[in-house]
Protein backbone atom coordinates (compact mmCIF):
# COMPACT_ATOMS: atom_id res chain seq x y z
CA UNK A 1 0.00 0.00 0.00
CA UNK A 2 1.11 3.54 -0.69
CA UNK A 3 1.81 6.29 1.95
CA UNK A 4 -0.66 8.94 1.27
CA UNK A 5 1.16 11.41 3.13
CA UNK A 6 4.16 11.73 1.06
CA UNK A 7 3.78 14.08 -1.29
CA UNK A 8 6.41 12.86 -3.34
CA UNK A 9 4.83 9.27 -3.36
CA UNK A 10 1.54 10.26 -3.72
CA UNK A 11 2.03 12.51 -7.23
CA UNK A 12 3.96 9.21 -8.70
CA UNK A 13 0.72 7.29 -8.29
CA UNK A 14 -1.13 6.24 -11.85
CA UNK A 15 -5.01 5.99 -12.22
CA UNK A 16 -5.86 2.44 -11.66
CA UNK A 17 -8.55 0.70 -13.53
CA UNK A 18 -12.18 1.31 -13.03
CA UNK A 19 -10.76 4.59 -11.56
CA UNK A 20 -10.66 2.27 -8.42
CA UNK A 21 -8.43 4.66 -5.85
CA UNK A 22 -5.29 4.01 -4.42
CA UNK A 23 -6.47 2.87 -0.60
CA UNK A 24 -3.83 3.09 2.72
CA UNK A 25 -4.63 1.74 5.94
CA UNK A 26 -5.55 3.87 9.00
CA UNK A 27 -6.40 1.30 11.37
CA UNK A 28 -8.33 -1.98 11.54
CA UNK A 29 -11.33 -1.54 8.64
CA UNK A 30 -10.34 1.85 7.88
CA UNK A 31 -9.03 2.88 4.89
CA UNK A 32 -8.48 5.99 3.12
CA UNK A 33 -8.30 6.03 -0.54
CA UNK A 34 -6.59 8.44 -3.62
CA UNK A 35 -7.43 8.61 -7.02
CA UNK A 36 -5.32 10.84 -9.39
CA UNK A 37 -6.67 12.90 -11.66
CA UNK A 38 -5.78 12.39 -15.31
CA UNK A 39 -6.14 15.64 -16.71
CA UNK A 40 -4.55 17.97 -13.79
CA UNK A 41 -2.16 17.83 -10.52
CA UNK A 42 -3.76 16.48 -7.51
CA UNK A 43 -7.12 13.86 -7.00
CA UNK A 44 -9.81 12.73 -5.02
CA UNK A 45 -9.65 11.22 -1.76
CA UNK A 46 -12.12 8.54 -0.47
CA UNK A 47 -13.14 7.11 2.51
CA UNK A 48 -13.76 3.35 3.22
CA UNK A 49 -14.86 1.40 5.81
CA UNK A 50 -15.77 -2.45 6.32
CA UNK A 51 -18.40 -3.16 8.80
CA UNK A 52 -18.42 -6.88 10.22
CA UNK A 53 -21.36 -7.42 11.39
CA UNK A 54 -22.81 -6.66 7.53
CA UNK A 55 -19.93 -8.54 5.69
CA UNK A 56 -19.84 -5.16 3.77
CA UNK A 57 -17.90 -2.19 2.60
CA UNK A 58 -19.05 1.74 2.89
CA UNK A 59 -17.22 4.27 1.05
CA UNK A 60 -17.45 7.81 1.15
CA UNK A 61 -15.89 10.37 -1.27
CA UNK A 62 -14.34 13.07 0.70
CA UNK A 63 -12.95 15.91 -2.34
CA UNK A 64 -10.34 16.88 -3.45
CA UNK A 65 -9.63 19.66 -0.76
CA UNK A 66 -8.77 22.09 -3.49
CA UNK A 67 -8.16 24.57 -0.85
CA UNK A 68 -5.75 23.21 0.57
CA UNK A 69 -2.17 22.05 -0.36
CA UNK A 70 0.98 20.42 0.68
CA UNK A 71 0.96 17.74 3.88
CA UNK A 72 -2.41 19.99 4.87
CA UNK A 73 -4.13 17.72 2.36
CA UNK A 74 -3.30 14.51 3.54
CA UNK A 75 -4.33 15.66 7.34
CA UNK A 76 -7.58 16.72 6.93
CA UNK A 77 -8.45 14.14 4.19
CA UNK A 78 -7.13 11.56 7.15
CA UNK A 79 -9.30 13.30 9.69
CA UNK A 80 -12.61 13.19 7.55
CA UNK A 81 -12.59 9.38 7.06
CA UNK A 82 -11.53 8.77 10.59
CA UNK A 83 -14.89 10.80 11.34
CA UNK A 84 -16.65 9.45 9.00
CA UNK A 85 -15.73 5.53 9.78
CA UNK A 86 -16.53 6.85 14.01
CA UNK A 87 -20.04 7.63 12.37
CA UNK A 88 -20.45 4.94 10.37
CA UNK A 89 -18.96 2.23 13.25
CA UNK A 90 -21.38 3.96 16.03
CA UNK A 91 -24.56 3.39 13.65
CA UNK A 92 -24.62 7.37 13.17
CA UNK A 93 -24.55 6.70 9.15
CA UNK A 94 -27.99 7.72 7.86
CA UNK A 95 -29.85 5.44 5.55
CA UNK A 96 -29.74 8.07 3.36
CA UNK A 97 -26.82 10.13 1.85
CA UNK A 98 -26.10 13.07 3.39
CA UNK A 99 -24.36 15.49 0.29
CA UNK A 100 -25.87 19.32 0.78
CA UNK A 101 -26.02 21.36 4.28
CA UNK A 102 -29.70 20.99 3.58
CA UNK A 103 -29.47 17.30 4.18
CA UNK A 104 -27.50 18.02 7.40
CA UNK A 105 -30.30 20.14 8.81
CA UNK A 106 -33.02 17.75 7.79
CA UNK A 107 -31.48 14.87 9.63
CA UNK A 108 -30.46 17.26 12.67
CA UNK A 109 -34.78 17.79 12.80
CA UNK A 110 -35.76 14.09 12.76
CA UNK A 111 -33.63 13.70 15.77
CA UNK A 112 -34.80 17.39 17.10
CA UNK A 113 -38.06 17.37 15.72
CA UNK A 114 -40.60 20.91 16.72
CA UNK A 115 -37.42 22.95 17.90
CA UNK A 116 -37.08 26.32 17.07
CA UNK A 117 -34.17 25.34 14.68
CA UNK A 118 -36.68 24.19 12.69
CA UNK A 119 -37.75 27.92 11.75
CA UNK A 120 -34.19 29.11 11.52
CA UNK A 121 -33.93 26.79 9.16
CA UNK A 122 -36.80 27.82 7.22
CA UNK A 123 -35.94 31.48 7.33
CA UNK A 124 -31.66 31.84 7.00
CA UNK A 125 -30.76 27.91 5.56
CA UNK A 126 -33.43 26.92 3.02
CA UNK A 127 -33.59 29.56 0.74
CA UNK A 128 -30.02 30.68 1.14
CA UNK A 129 -26.97 29.50 -1.52
CA UNK A 130 -25.67 27.56 1.66
CA UNK A 131 -27.80 25.04 1.57
CA UNK A 132 -26.63 23.46 -1.92
CA UNK A 133 -23.25 23.81 -1.15
CA UNK A 134 -21.93 19.90 -0.79
CA UNK A 135 -21.15 19.03 2.91
CA UNK A 136 -17.16 17.67 1.49
CA UNK A 137 -17.08 20.91 -0.20
CA UNK A 138 -17.95 23.19 2.69
CA UNK A 139 -15.65 25.33 3.84
CA UNK A 140 -15.29 28.58 5.90
CA UNK A 141 -15.47 31.09 3.37
CA UNK A 142 -18.99 29.34 2.86
CA UNK A 143 -19.79 29.80 6.04
CA UNK A 144 -18.55 33.47 6.96
CA UNK A 145 -20.67 34.56 3.23
CA UNK A 146 -23.46 33.01 5.02
CA UNK A 147 -23.24 34.37 8.15
CA UNK A 148 -22.44 37.86 6.66
CA UNK A 149 -25.90 37.63 5.13
CA UNK A 150 -27.66 36.80 8.03
CA UNK A 151 -25.92 39.45 10.06
CA UNK A 152 -27.16 41.85 7.13
CA UNK A 153 -30.94 40.49 7.32
CA UNK A 154 -33.48 42.79 9.16
CA UNK A 155 -35.28 41.57 11.86
CA UNK A 156 -38.80 42.11 12.46
CA UNK A 157 -40.10 44.72 14.84
CA UNK A 158 -43.40 45.34 14.84
CA UNK A 159 -45.47 41.96 15.71
CA UNK A 160 -49.10 43.07 14.91
CA UNK A 161 -51.03 41.74 11.82
CA UNK A 162 -52.30 44.65 10.90
CA UNK A 163 -50.69 48.03 9.46
CA UNK A 164 -47.15 48.47 7.95
CA UNK A 165 -44.88 45.92 9.13
CA UNK A 166 -41.33 47.62 10.02
CA UNK A 167 -37.75 46.53 10.54
CA UNK A 168 -34.66 47.11 12.90
CA UNK A 169 -31.17 46.14 12.09
CA UNK A 170 -30.47 42.51 13.54
CA UNK A 171 -28.64 42.85 17.12
CA UNK A 172 -25.68 40.32 17.64
CA UNK A 173 -27.36 38.54 20.31
CA UNK A 174 -29.46 37.44 17.81
CA UNK A 175 -26.86 36.70 15.56
CA UNK A 176 -25.51 34.29 17.93
CA UNK A 177 -28.77 32.75 18.68
CA UNK A 178 -29.72 31.43 14.82
CA UNK A 179 -26.34 30.76 14.17
CA UNK A 180 -26.61 28.28 16.72
CA UNK A 181 -29.05 25.09 15.44
CA UNK A 182 -26.81 25.50 12.40
CA UNK A 183 -23.62 24.71 14.18
CA UNK A 184 -25.71 22.00 15.77
CA UNK A 185 -26.49 19.98 12.66
CA UNK A 186 -23.11 20.44 10.60
CA UNK A 187 -21.80 19.18 14.23
CA UNK A 188 -23.73 16.29 14.21
CA UNK A 189 -21.87 15.41 10.73
CA UNK A 190 -18.65 17.20 10.00
CA UNK A 191 -15.68 16.70 12.25
CA UNK A 192 -13.91 20.16 13.49
CA UNK A 193 -11.22 21.43 10.45
CA UNK A 194 -7.63 22.24 11.38
CA UNK A 195 -7.47 25.76 13.00
CA UNK A 196 -6.60 28.51 10.68
CA UNK A 197 -7.29 26.52 7.43
CA UNK A 198 -10.55 27.37 5.21
CA UNK A 199 -11.48 23.35 6.12
CA UNK A 200 -12.00 25.00 9.76
CA UNK A 201 -16.06 25.56 9.25
CA UNK A 202 -16.77 25.93 12.66
CA UNK A 203 -14.53 29.15 13.15
CA UNK A 204 -17.35 31.42 11.14
CA UNK A 205 -20.08 29.96 12.81
CA UNK A 206 -17.99 31.61 16.80
CA UNK A 207 -20.60 33.56 18.42
CA UNK A 208 -20.16 37.49 18.77
CA UNK A 209 -18.59 37.84 22.70
CA UNK A 210 -20.25 39.93 25.26
CA UNK A 211 -23.61 40.07 22.52
CA UNK A 212 -25.83 38.42 25.18
CA UNK A 213 -27.45 41.54 27.49
CA UNK A 214 -29.54 41.14 30.19
CA UNK A 215 -32.83 41.42 30.35
CA UNK A 216 -34.16 44.35 31.82
CA UNK A 217 -37.80 44.47 31.09
CA UNK A 218 -39.73 43.34 34.37
CA UNK A 219 -43.26 42.88 35.07
CA UNK A 220 -44.42 42.45 38.65
CA UNK A 221 -46.98 40.85 39.68
CA UNK A 222 -49.83 43.35 39.39
CA UNK A 223 -48.94 43.89 35.64
CA UNK A 224 -49.10 39.64 35.04
CA UNK A 225 -52.18 39.68 36.65
CA UNK A 226 -53.28 42.07 33.85
CA UNK A 227 -51.77 40.62 31.58
CA UNK A 228 -53.57 37.44 32.26
CA UNK A 229 -56.93 39.10 32.44
CA UNK A 230 -56.56 40.99 29.34
CA UNK A 231 -55.42 37.91 26.86
CA UNK A 232 -58.02 36.11 25.06
CA UNK A 233 -59.87 32.90 26.20
CA UNK A 234 -57.43 30.75 23.92
CA UNK A 235 -54.57 31.87 24.96
CA UNK A 236 -55.23 32.97 28.83
CA UNK A 237 -54.27 29.52 30.19
CA UNK A 238 -50.98 29.50 28.32
CA UNK A 239 -50.14 33.07 29.56
CA UNK A 240 -51.19 32.38 33.19
CA UNK A 241 -48.89 28.87 33.57
CA UNK A 242 -45.62 31.28 31.91
CA UNK A 243 -46.58 33.63 34.93
CA UNK A 244 -46.61 30.95 37.61
CA UNK A 245 -43.28 28.47 36.80
CA UNK A 246 -40.06 29.84 35.25
CA UNK A 247 -40.03 27.89 31.56
CA UNK A 248 -38.67 28.49 28.76
CA UNK A 249 -42.25 29.19 26.24
CA UNK A 250 -41.37 26.56 24.26
CA UNK A 251 -40.51 23.87 27.14
CA UNK A 252 -44.09 24.81 28.06
CA UNK A 253 -45.60 24.15 25.12
CA UNK A 254 -43.82 20.53 24.72
CA UNK A 255 -45.59 19.18 28.21
CA UNK A 256 -48.45 16.59 27.52
CA UNK A 257 -50.65 15.21 29.53
CA UNK A 258 -48.54 12.28 31.22
CA UNK A 259 -46.05 14.74 32.10
CA UNK A 260 -48.41 15.78 35.08
CA UNK A 261 -48.87 13.54 38.03
CA UNK A 262 -51.86 15.09 39.69
CA UNK A 263 -50.90 12.57 42.94
CA UNK A 264 -47.49 13.82 43.41
CA UNK A 265 -48.23 16.95 42.34
CA UNK A 266 -44.95 16.38 40.30
CA UNK A 267 -44.10 17.96 36.55
CA UNK A 268 -41.72 15.82 34.01
CA UNK A 269 -39.64 18.72 31.81
CA UNK A 270 -38.67 16.11 29.16
CA UNK A 271 -38.47 18.83 26.21
CA UNK A 272 -36.30 21.70 26.95
CA UNK A 273 -33.38 23.96 25.54
CA UNK A 274 -30.57 22.23 27.43
CA UNK A 275 -31.80 18.56 26.24
CA UNK A 276 -31.74 17.38 30.19
CA UNK A 277 -35.11 16.48 31.74
CA UNK A 278 -36.22 17.23 35.44
CA UNK A 279 -38.87 17.22 37.65
CA UNK A 280 -40.80 20.22 39.35
CA UNK A 281 -42.61 19.49 42.58
CA UNK A 282 -45.62 21.78 42.80
CA UNK A 283 -47.61 23.46 45.62
CA UNK A 284 -50.78 22.44 45.52
CA UNK A 285 -52.78 26.02 43.93
CA UNK A 286 -50.89 25.14 40.57
CA UNK A 287 -50.96 21.89 40.65
CA UNK A 288 -54.91 22.36 41.04
CA UNK A 289 -54.26 24.40 38.25
CA UNK A 290 -52.59 22.40 35.51
CA UNK A 291 -55.14 19.51 37.08
CA UNK A 292 -58.26 22.13 35.66
CA UNK A 293 -56.10 21.93 32.40
CA UNK A 294 -55.82 18.05 31.84
CA UNK A 295 -59.05 16.99 32.66
CA UNK A 296 -60.32 14.84 30.11
CA UNK A 297 -57.51 14.82 28.06
CA UNK A 298 -56.01 11.74 26.55
CA UNK A 299 -51.86 11.30 28.16
CA UNK A 300 -50.39 12.51 24.87
CA UNK A 301 -52.27 15.28 24.49
CA UNK A 302 -50.42 18.75 25.33
CA UNK A 303 -51.47 20.29 28.61
CA UNK A 304 -51.79 23.91 26.62
CA UNK A 305 -53.24 23.50 23.32
CA UNK A 306 -54.77 26.03 20.87
CA UNK A 307 -58.31 25.53 19.54
CA UNK A 308 -58.08 22.43 17.74
CA UNK A 309 -55.78 20.99 19.72
CA UNK A 310 -53.01 22.10 17.89
CA UNK A 311 -49.58 22.49 19.78
CA UNK A 312 -48.39 26.20 20.81
CA UNK A 313 -45.80 27.63 19.38
CA UNK A 314 -43.50 30.86 18.39
CA UNK A 315 -45.57 32.18 15.47
CA UNK A 316 -48.55 31.34 17.28
CA UNK A 317 -48.58 32.55 20.87
CA UNK A 318 -46.51 35.64 19.57
CA UNK A 319 -49.32 37.64 18.20
CA UNK A 320 -52.01 36.96 20.81
CA UNK A 321 -49.63 37.84 23.81
CA UNK A 322 -48.53 40.75 21.93
CA UNK A 323 -52.11 42.03 21.69
CA UNK A 324 -52.49 41.12 25.32
CA UNK A 325 -49.87 43.21 26.65
CA UNK A 326 -51.70 46.20 24.24
CA UNK A 327 -54.44 45.92 26.06
CA UNK A 328 -52.76 45.37 29.73
CA UNK A 329 -51.47 49.08 28.72
CA UNK A 330 -47.76 47.18 29.41
CA UNK A 331 -44.98 48.30 27.92
CA UNK A 332 -44.62 47.32 24.15
CA UNK A 333 -41.35 45.05 24.09
CA UNK A 334 -43.10 42.42 26.61
CA UNK A 335 -43.16 39.37 25.06
CA UNK A 336 -43.34 35.29 26.62
CA UNK A 337 -39.89 35.21 27.57
CA UNK A 338 -40.42 38.30 29.44
CA UNK A 339 -43.04 36.37 31.78
CA UNK A 340 -40.01 33.77 31.94
CA UNK A 341 -37.54 36.60 33.46
CA UNK A 342 -40.38 37.94 35.55
CA UNK A 343 -40.51 35.06 37.57
CA UNK A 344 -36.99 33.85 37.56
CA UNK A 345 -36.47 37.66 39.24
CA UNK A 346 -39.51 37.03 41.58
CA UNK A 347 -37.88 33.84 42.85
CA UNK A 348 -34.58 35.08 43.42
CA UNK A 349 -35.53 38.18 45.37
CA UNK A 350 -37.69 35.85 47.46
CA UNK A 351 -33.96 34.52 48.39
CA UNK A 352 -34.33 30.68 47.08
CA UNK A 353 -30.82 29.59 46.56
CA UNK A 354 -28.94 30.36 42.78
CA UNK A 355 -29.07 26.32 42.00
CA UNK A 356 -32.88 25.94 43.16
CA UNK A 357 -33.38 28.69 40.80
CA UNK A 358 -31.14 27.11 38.16
CA UNK A 359 -32.87 23.58 38.35
CA UNK A 360 -35.97 24.91 38.07
CA UNK A 361 -35.49 27.49 35.24
CA UNK A 362 -33.71 24.11 33.28
CA UNK A 363 -30.17 26.70 32.98
CA UNK A 364 -26.82 26.60 34.56
CA UNK A 365 -26.03 28.39 37.96
CA UNK A 366 -23.64 30.42 35.78
CA UNK A 367 -26.10 31.68 33.36
CA UNK A 368 -28.26 32.88 36.63
CA UNK A 369 -25.50 34.50 38.72
CA UNK A 370 -24.64 36.29 34.70
CA UNK A 371 -27.89 37.51 34.56
CA UNK A 372 -29.73 37.88 38.28
CA UNK A 373 -26.26 38.12 40.48
CA UNK A 374 -27.19 41.86 40.89
CA UNK A 375 -30.19 41.08 42.39
CA UNK A 376 -28.65 39.13 44.95
CA UNK A 377 -25.42 41.22 45.18
CA UNK A 378 -28.57 44.03 46.20
CA UNK A 379 -29.97 41.64 48.88
CA UNK A 380 -26.46 41.33 50.26
CA UNK A 381 -25.60 45.02 50.51
CA UNK A 382 -29.64 44.97 52.24
CA UNK A 383 -28.40 42.62 54.62
CA UNK A 384 -25.04 43.91 55.60
CA UNK A 385 -26.56 47.40 56.09
CA UNK A 386 -29.09 45.61 58.35
CA UNK A 387 -26.21 44.89 60.87
CA UNK A 388 -24.70 48.96 60.72
CA UNK A 389 -24.32 49.70 64.75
Amino acid sequence: MPDLSRIGEREKLKPKAGDEPHWQRLRQGVYLGYRPSMKKAGGTWFARFYDAEAIRNSRKRLGDYGTLTGHDVFKQAKSDAESWAETVESGGERARDLVTVKDACEVYLEQKPGSIAEGVFRRHVYSDPIAKVKLDKLRRHHLKAWRKRLEQTPALLTRSKKGEKRWKERAKSTVNRDMVPLRAALGMVLKSGAPNTDAAWQEALRPFKGADKRRELYLDREERRRLIDAAGEEVRPFVKALCLLPLRPGALSGLTVRDFDKRTRSLSIGKDKNGNPRQISLPQVIADFFADQVNGKLPAAPIFSRSGGAVWNKDAWKYPIKEAVNAAGLPGAASAYTLRHSVITDLIRARLPILTVAQLSGTSVVMIEKHYGHLVRDDAEEALAALAL
